[in-house]
């Protein structure tokens, strides 16, 4: 979900408890101001709701006092199946944010290039060797990569270069409604996703040593790689799939 800053945070519990998937913060400026919410002010309503969200899944009543939401003896009457709660994930591309996330038991999701995703991954150890009461399980520190394997470098980049350049417009759908800038982050070109390391393209080898190497640099554990954007097609796709399976998962036991 990358809902917690628009939502009130006792409903948004009920969805966590269902079905556990991942918390985020990722948001088009514009997402925020149809809700009436500055830019501004998502980054501590994120953090309320967070907290909120998981104090809730101990169960009980839940009361709250903050800057954005107010609760007050909420009864609990579901609680998660997981305990003491689902898996939490968090998306993130901010040291501080990494910091919360390791004192609270949570996972991060990174994208970006490795030398800024490895300042994140820092701060997260950092923190993390402070927080002794965290659970004894060792987090997992993602780093999300879009990833097309073909049959050779060329079959895969004449596949996910239309591809990327689709999935941009789309992303880029309400920035140019509301006529304001994308981030400057965003790399414009499928050229310039390979060159920022968000996107990896290529035969099965050399996808596989890409990977290890990013993961490596980054100071990440664990791979989220997006196999479907834009308009790649679907034999496509599970052909990424297919390989990621028996030549990089195999492989690497």
């Amino acid at each position: 979900m990358g809902i917690n800053p628009l939502a009130d945070p006792a409903p948004l519990r009920s969805a966590v408890t269902r079905d556990g998937r991942p918390t985020g913060q990722n948001h088009c400026v514009e997402d925020l101001g149809y809700f009436g919410i500055d830019a501004d002010a998502a980054p501590g309503r994120y953090a309320e709701a967070s907290e909120i969200v998981i104090e809730a899944m101990k169960g009980g009543t839940l009361s709250y006092q903050g800057r954005h939401f107010e609760l007050n003896g909420v009864p609990l009457t579901l609680g998660p199946h997981q305990r003491p709660h689902p898996p939490i994930w968090i998306t993130t591309n901010r040291p501080e944010t990494a910091g919360w996330a390791a004192a609270n038991g949570a996972n991060i999701a990174c994208v970006g290039p490795c030398s800024s995703v490895r300042r994140i991954t820092d701060a997260f150890r950092a923190n993390r060797g402070h927080n002794t009461d965290a659970d004894h399980q060792a987090p997992f520190l993602g780093l999300l990569r879009m990833v097309v394997i073909g049959k050779s470098d060329t079959h895969a980049y004449s596949l996910a270069a239309p591809a990327y350049e689709q999935w941009l417009q789309s992303f880029k759908y309400l920035y140019d409604l509301n006529a304001i800038p994308t981030p400057p982050n965003l790399p414009m070109t499928f050229d310039a996703a390979v060159e920022s390391e968000l996107c990896v393209a290529g035969s099965a080898a050399s996808v596989r040593q890409t990977l290890l190497n990013h993961l490596e640099m980054a100071g990440a554990n664990y791979l989220l790689c997006q196999l479907a954007f834009g308009n790649l097609q679907l034999d496509a796709s599970l052909y990424t799939a297919e390989a990621i399976h028996a030549e990089i998962m195999d492989r690497l036991g």
